[in-house]
């Protein structure tokens, strides 16, 4: 089964399903919960947020599991991350990151974080 929202979904005449989340045409920021957890142990509460919650720190000094979902709750509580939505009310949308400054922190690349 599908979710049927943020994702729009599809099937193909094969029975195959698949998703696809558009947010910055239609943004579900007030609802959404979902984070990016990084291969480097960064948490983002939002795509377009420009830092995320360093885990590695309080993994790397022995954290329970129950610290670390700590961290990510509390984190999330006081989330006030509107990326999508803030980005969709800008005149002129442009590039998000410019390369410039990507070079500088290629953590910003969408695709490196599950965008």
């Amino acid at each position: 089964m599908i979710p049927r929202h943020p994702p729009n979904g599809f099937r193909l005449p094969d029975g195959t399903t698949f998703g696809i989340i558009a947010s910055t045409t239609a943004p579900f920021c007030r609802t959404c919960d979902r984070l990016r957890l990084t291969a480097d142990a960064r948490c983002f509460l939002c795509l377009y947020a420009e830092k995320g919650l360093n885990l590695r720190e309080p993994l790397r000094l022995g954290a329970s599991d129950d610290e670390l979902a700590a961290l990510v709750a509390d984190a999330w509580r006081a989330r006030a991350d509107r990326g999508a939505e803030r980005r969709v009310t800008e005149a002129e949308r442009g590039i998000l990151y410019q390369l410039e400054s990507l070079r500088a922190d290629p953590r910003r690349e969408m695709h490196t974080r599950g965008g």
